[in-house]
This record gives C-alpha cells, sequence and structure tokens, in this order.
C-alpha cells in the first residue's frame, strides 16, 4: 500500500509516520538468524504497523529489536533520530520542502566531530530513507513525489569507507591485552564465558555479531583445533579455527555453567542472547585493566588486530579476504597500510643517490 507524502494534518506526525515504516521495512529485511525471540519481533513489527506516539517511542522499539538480535538496526535510527528533531526544531510544514541542500546543511551541523566512517553512515541512513519514500507514495492521481537523494561526495568524502585506518593493538600492547583477559573480573557466572568469547574474537577475527550468533552445533573439535561454522553478511557461510590449547579451559568452564535451555553457545544468566552493548563493557573493562586507549575501544577493534597480525606474518591478501569473509578483496586492501616492511623498502629508495 502507498501513502501521500504529508499523510498526517501536520509535518511532525507525517514524519513520524514514514519513519515508523521505514525502520519496519529495515527489520523485515535485516537477516534475523540472531533471533531467538520471534515473538518479540513479531510484537515489535505490530507496534510500527499501529504507528508510534513519539520518536521516544520508535527509538525504543529499534532498541527492543536490537536486543534480540537484529543489530544493523543502529545505523539507521541514530541519524534519523538526530535527523527528526532537526528538521521539527526548523518548524517546516511539509516533506516536500526537504531537499539535498538541506540535507547537506544538516549534515555539515551535525557531523562535524565525528569519524568518516560514522559520517557515512549518516549519508547511508539519510539516503536509504528518501529511496524508500520514493517508492512508497503516491498521490491521489496516481502519481507521486521524487526527492531523488544522492548526496554524492557530500563533504568531500569519497567511496564507501572513511579514510582513517582502523584502530588495532600492536604486538606489545597484545601482550598486556592477554594478561588483562585472563585478571579482569567479573562476575563468577560471567568470567569464563568472558574470556571465552573476548579469545574467540580475537583469535579468529570474527565480526561481534558472528561471535554472538554462534550455535553449539556450529561447533566441532578436529584434532587440536576447534572449527567454528559462521553465517557471515548476507547469511554467506565460512569457517574459522583456533588452536583447541587457546580456548579449552574457558570452553570446558562455562560448557559447565551454562544453560542448555539456548541453543547459542553465548547467553546471559537469565537466558537471553547477549548483546553488542555488553561486549562493549567487556571490552572497555579489559582495555582499562591493561592500560590500553585507542581512538575506538569496541570489540571489532580485535577483528582490526587479527586482520593486520595476519597480513604481517604472511603477506597473503587472499587469506586476509578468506579469514575475514570481506566480499571484496578491496576491503582487504586496508592491512596493506600497516606493511611497515614494504615501507622501509620504499624509505631506503634514494640511498644511492647521495
Amino acid at each position: 500500500m502507498r501513502y501521500t507524502i504529508d499523510v498526517k494534518e501536520d509535518f511532525e506526525r507525517s514524519l513520524l509516520f514514514w519513519l515508523d515504516r521505514f525502520i519496519k521495512s529495515k527489520l523485515t529485511s535485516l537477516s534475523n538468524r540472531h533471533v531467538e525471540e520471534n515473538e518479540k519481533l513479531s510484537v515489535i513489527i505490530g507496534a510500527l504497523n499501529r504507528g508510534s506516539k513519539t520518536m521516544m517511542d520508535l527509538k525504543n522499539l529499534s532498541k527492543e529489536a536490537r536486543n534480540i538480535g537484529l543489530i544493523g538496526i543502529n545505523l539507521y535510527i541514530s541519524p534519523l533520530e538526530k535527523f527528526y528533531h532537526y528538521l521539527v526544531a526548523m518548524g517546516m510544514s511539509s516533506l516536500k520542502e526537504i531537499d539535498e541542500e538541506l540535507l547537506s546543511e544538516f549534515l555539515a551541523s551535525q557531523t562535524g566531530s565525528l569519524s568518516d566512517a560514522t559520517k557515512k553512515n549518516y549519508r547511508m541512513a539519510l539516503v536509504s530513507f528518501f529511496k524508500f519514500i520514493d517508492k512508497q507514495n503516491e498521490d491521489t492521481q496516481g502519481g507521486s513525489h521524487q526527492f531523488r537523494i544522492e548526496l554524492k561526495n557530500w563533504g568531500g568524502l569519497g567511496g564507501k569507507r572513511g579514510e582513517k585506518l582502523p584502530a588495532h593493538m600492536y604486538k606489545e600492547e597484545l601482550g598486556r591485552f592477554f594478561k588483562a583477559i585472563d585478571e579482569t573480573e567479573f562476575k563468577p557466572y560471567a568470567q569464563a564465558k568472558n574470556r571465552l568469547l573476548i579469545k574467540i574474537i580475537l583469535y579468529t577475527g570474527m565480526r561481534v555479531s558472528e561471535a554472538l550468533g554462534l550455535r553449539l552445533k556450529d561447533i566441532v573439535k578436529e584434532g587440536e583445533y576447534t572449527v567454528f561454522q559462521i553465517r557471515g553478511k548476507g547469511n554467506k557461510p565460512r569457517i574459522a579455527m583456533i588452536k583447541s590449547v587457546h580456548i579449552q579451559k574457558d570452553f570446558d568452564e562455562w560448557m559447565g555453567i551454562r544453560s542448555p535451555a539456548l541453543p547459542l553457545l553465548f547467553q546471559s544468566r537469565t537466558c537471553k542472547p547477549l548483546t553488542q552493548a555488553y561486549v562493549s563493557y567487556i571490552m572497555e573493562k579489559m582495555l582499562l585493566n591493561a592500560g590500553i586507549r585507542k581512538e575506538k575501544n569496541g570489540a571489532h577493534m580485535l577483528r582490526h588486530t587479527f586482520a593486520t597480525l595476519l597480513y604481517q606474518k604472511n603477506r597473503d591478501l587472499i587469506l586476509v579476504q578468506e579469514a575475514l569473509g570481506h566480499a571484496d578483496l578491496n576491503t582487504s586492501r586496508i592491512y596493506t597500510h600497516f606493511d611497515k616492511e614494504r615501507l622501509k623498502v620504499a624509505a631506503d629508495t634514494m640511498d644511492d643517490m647521495q
């Protein structure tokens, strides 16, 4: 079913109406392989069908969806929440007043202190939102209003990702971090679980969402290795391996504690799936214990650390691509920037000219 651009009589209600439907479309298109509470997802979608009364209601529904496993929704709701308040404060009367210039002004005023990668997420959320409206709106004569928002190379940013090199740990920092993994104190129930979770991410380069989505049936022993069957982005399968000696003690201890009620390897004390916020909490405590501070301290840094060391050790970009599950080899090329041995060759270029 299609709707007119200005569905309600006032601008704020119309904007919230379209945000509800856009977020619902994302909830039904994002991979739900990590969702264990399908009934709760149905309740959330039902609430979006009825319509949110406030932006806070929509934000809370999105948070509930993220907590049950639809992690990617946060990439959309955070920028769109800021966009909503920005537009409402302007006192506009119709969504048709929105154009690319206004969006550029919003991005310039609201993202100045953010990283290039986060700015990219803001741009992606806005472009996706207005493309959705372009497809779903229709007036009484059967026509439609087209925003045609592109924001190409906004703010001088080009390509799909930010320009900064990913944060990672150096070998000396890794030594301290390994010690912190074993020494950081958590509640007794969570001690072995937290160590196991962080080690799996660090030793394999898994995405956090992939680690949180591991099921017991995805894990098998092959000789001295523990093998994980992963479903990555786009539901693409791949395999990761760890030498069992690195995780066996924590794995056995956790298996003796966890409840068999949930098929996921990792779960809360109340048998709920773990969230990315929980993993961030673990990382923050361990990094603090190790005395390590980075621009980005999240667990995704462990993936970058693994990939950086893997490339430095083997100089094999295809191996990095396969290990990390990158669809495009160009995505893996970022790790060649950490190859100091190649840079030493460049540094020696002028030696024979003196």
